[in-house]
Order: structure tokens, then C-alpha cells, then sequence
């Protein structure tokens, strides 16, 4: 899918590279396995009572601001750890996946979420980093928290990890679970971007349910002795667990294909899917970034995918509409990076459309095919594909930016991907490879859903 320019090629990862030498000398077993063979070492010890605790605060709406949505609503597991949506439809809405509405009357949505509803799979293995399409949250060591944020020196401190350090946001955002500013005290002080004072009312929320009380002494002991020990931080952690554990899916059939000796191997992968891995690491050159044991070389490349939605309220020179999204930009202030978004994992995503950071692409061979030819994909692209749930006062502004050429211009300028020539046949067994990425395990995900939350709140609409 991804053939860098020559200029640009370095910043891939040399993971990529190797991955295009072991394709070509017939995937050399033992090369194969230290390379892409995922272990147990890969993610952070599992601790059961922590992850029945997140397990709980993930479904419960109690963490939002009207106590109407939860984590999961954007993020279940019945629509592979997404929504099936093109761009969610936060706080407010109604329903669940792509049945999901825009809610009525006063209490419909304000706007959509910008960028499209990341699936969490493998997202706990410790080689992750950032989170979000832009990386706004990251590992950073220098910081006082050891992640750097959106909340700068107010991030707390105690963190597990990144995955931890995205669960905390999320929650201050009005368009998504806190609501606005005149629905309730959370929305209230969300809007005026106090953060740590969010984090500390749904903490105090929390310490009033008894049986939270409970199953946060059991998970944090060294922590928690009393209920006023419980702070945000803990749920976040007992998330992220959770989600590490429920959605780590690494035996699918390019795992045991890695895993196992080499006579076996071709016995793991039809031809077609040998073939597609050919591809995949050499002449398409989607290796290049999407590399390594989770086809991802967690950087930012520019891609060409159009702009649906409202965007970020970033503008080009000219405009005022604020519906452009600059991507890794916002995050850096480094004009270099605008129209650049976080290569992803490729592991199940054959599962986990809508693809693209703001949900363009229905399909995945859509997608696929938009790799192969960017300029010519944005420049041409179907509208009929993005899946938004109507509402008149926003469905005006889905497509203004992509509706102008110069805008689609100069995110054509920004592609950092050349075009690559394949016929039918081998996008066909691109396909089928990517397929095989597809852990079987991770697709009936009904034993994730509690049937209850402590808080007693209906879990749907």
C-alpha cells in the first residue's frame, strides 16, 4: 500500500526494509520469527482484578457528563472496538454502531467527532507510544508525568501507560462524553478546559457507587485503603488493562505462519496469500511503513486521504471555515507535518472500517486501491462512501472542504507516496494477505460485554 519517495523513504522504519529482503529470499524462518513473532514479553503483565474493574468503567456511563454514553458506545466490541461510523457521533446521540442516530430536540449532537473512532486492538502492547490519529498523547520521558499531552504540566502523575494516558481525555471532550457547558457541572468546566477538574468530579462520582469502592480496593491495595483514595487515574489505569488483555489478538494466520518451521509454512498460506506478502513487502511497498510485528512503523506520513466532516477548524490560506485538518501538524506546529496522520496497526483490519483517519473509505480495498494511486483516489473520490448519520445543520459542512480543488490540492501536494502499478490479480492477493492478519479469536467478542454496571445505569439507549 505505501511506496515512499525517495526524499522521504528514511523516515519508515528500517523494520520495513528488512521486511522487504525476508519476503524475497522465501521468508527465512528463523529471521521471521525474531522479527514479527509477538510474545507474551510484548505486552505489560495482566492483573485480573484491574481488568474486571476497567472492564465495568468501560461500559458505564457513569464517566460521562449526562450520564448517557460510555467508552464502549464509540468503542464496542460488537463493531470490532469502533462504531462502524465514518466519524462517531458523540454525546447526545442515540443507539449504538451504524444504527446509531444524531439524537433529537435539545438534546441532539452539536457536532461530530472530527476524526474517526480508532479501533483498539493490540493497542496495550508496550511498543505503542502515541495514541490518536495525530499522537497528541505520547511517551515522553522528560515529562514530569512521562507522557506528554494536550494538558501539559496538569497530567497526573501515575499513569501505567500510554494506553492509560489516552483513556483520560475522552472524557473532557463535550462532543464526546462530557456535554456542554450548560447541561451539567462536568460539560460545565470542560468548556472552560479545566481538566484536572473533570478527572475529579468523575472520581467522586465513582467513590459514592459502594461496589466501585469494592473492586477498587481489590485492584489498587497499595493505593486504595479508603474511598477517598480513588482518583481518575486508577480508572484510567484499570481501562487500559482491560483493554489489553480483552482485545491483545495475536494468533492469526500471518502468526502462525511467522511461528511455525519453514517446510510447514507454505502449508499455513495459500499461494495467493504468499503471493500477497510478496507484494505487501516488495513491489507495493506497504512494508516500508506499515512494518514490523504490528505492520506499523508509529510514525506520520501524508497520505492523501480526503478530508470529510468538519475537520479540526484548521484553515488554509484564504479560508475561514475552519473545516481543513492538519493533522500531526496541531501537534508539533511544524508546517512539514500538515496532512500527515499516524501509520496504523494492519492487524484485523479487515474488521475495522470505516478506514482513514476521518473514516473516507467503506471499503478496504477502497483503501487500498486509494495506496496505489493517492492523488488520483482524492481527487476522484465517491462521497456515497462516508457513513455520517444526518442531521441538516451538519450534513452542509460534511464534504465543504473536499468540495474545493485547491484545498484537495495541496493535501495532493503533501503526499509523500508514489503510485504503484498492480493489476487485479495482485491487488486480490493483497487482499487475501491482508486477511490473514485477521485473528479469529477477536471476532465473537460477546463475552467482553458485562451484563451490568455498578453504577446501575441502563448500558444502552
Amino acid at each position: 500500500m505505501i511506496r515512499q519517495k525517495h526524499a522521504t523513504l528514511k523516515h519508515c522504519s528500517r523494520r520495513g526494509l528488512i521486511g522487504i529482503t525476508l519476503v524475497t529470499t522465501l521468508f527465512a524462518s528463523s529471521v521471521w520469527a525474531n522479527e514479527f513473532s509477538v510474545t507474551d514479553d510484548d505486552f505489560p503483565p495482566r492483573n485480573e482484578a484491574k481488568e474486571e474493574l476497567g472492564k465495568l468503567l468501560f461500559f458505564d456511563k457513569i464517566l460521562s457528563g449526562n450520564k448517557n454514553i460510555s467508552c464502549a458506545t464509540c468503542h464496542h466490541p460488537l463493531a470490532a472496538t469502533s462504531d462502524g461510523l465514518s466519524l462517531p457521533v458523540g454525546e447526545g446521540a442515540r443507539g449504538l454502531g451504524v444504527t446509531r442516530d444524531t439524537g433529537s430536540g435539545g438534546d441532539a449532537i452539536h457536532e461530530r467527532v472530527p476524526r474517526n473512532s480508532p479501533h483498539i486492538f493490540n493497542l496495550g502492547a508496550m511498543e505503542f507510544t502515541r495514541m490518536f490519529h495525530d499522537g497528541r498523547v505520547e511517551v515522553d520521558d522528560t515529562q514530569p508525568s512521562g507522557f506528554l499531552t494536550p494538558a501539559g504540566d496538569d497530567f497526573p502523575l501515575g499513569l501505567d501507560n500510554v494506553l492509560a494516558a489516552q483513556a483520560m481525555f475522552p472524557v473532557t471532550s463535550g462532543t464526546e462524553m462530557a456535554g456542554q457547558a450548560g447541561e451539567n457541572k462536568i460539560g460545565k468546566v470542560a468548556a472552560k478546559g479545566k481538566l484536572v477538574r473533570v478527572w475529579k468530579k468523575l472520581a467522586k462520582r465513582l467513590r459514592k457507587i459502594p461496589k466501585y469502592v469494592k473492586l477498587f480496593k481489590k485492584a489498587f491495595p497499595a493505593d486504595i485503603r479508603r474511598k477517598r483514595d480513588i482518583t481518575y487515574v486508577h480508572a484510567a489505569n484499570a481501562i487500559a488493562a482491560f483493554e489489553a488483555s480483552a482485545w491483545r489478538c495475536t494468533n492469526s494466520k500471518f502468526d502462525q505462519f511467522v511461528n511455525s518451521k519453514f517446510y510447514y509454512k507454505f502449508k499455513v498460506f495459500s499461494k495467493q496469500e504468499l503471493h500477497g506478502a510478496k507484494l505487501f513487502y516488495d513491489k507495493a511497498g506497504c512494508g516500508n511503513c506499515h512494518s514490523g510485528k504490528f505492520q506499523t512503523d508509529h510514525q506520520f506520513h501524508a497520505i492523501g486521504v480526503p478530508q470529510i466532516g468538519a475537520g479540526k477548524g484548521d484553515n488554509l490560506p484564504g479560508y475561514t471555515d475552519g473545516h481543513d485538518d492538519f493533522g500531526r501538524e496541531r501537534v508539533t506546529n511544524n508546517e512539514g507535518d500538515r496532512f500527515k496522520f499516524r501509520t496504523p496497526t494492519l492487524r484485523q483490519v479487515a474488521l475495522t472500517g470505516p478506514w482513514g483517519h476521518d473514516g473516507a473509505y467503506n471499503s478496504l480495498e477502497s483503501m487500498v486501491r486509494h495506496h496505489l494511486n493517492p492523488v488520483y483516489a482524492l481527487h476522484n473520490y465517491d462521497t456515497n462512501q462516508a457513513i455520517l448519520p444526518s442531521i441538516e445543520y451538519l450534513d452542509r459542512y460534511d464534504f465543504i472542504a473536499h468540495s474545493y480543488e485547491d484545498r484537495r490540492q495541496a493535501i495532493a501536494d503533501a503526499i509523500e507516496i508514489e503510485p504503484v502499478e498492480l493489476n487485479d490479480k495482485e491487488i486480490s492477493a493483497l487482499m487475501a494477505f491482508l486477511y490473514t492478519l485477521t485473528d479469529f479469536e477477536c471476532i465473537d467478542l460477546r463475552k467482553d460485554v458485562p451484563v451490568s454496571v455498578p453504577s446501575g445505569l441502563p448500558m444502552w439507549d
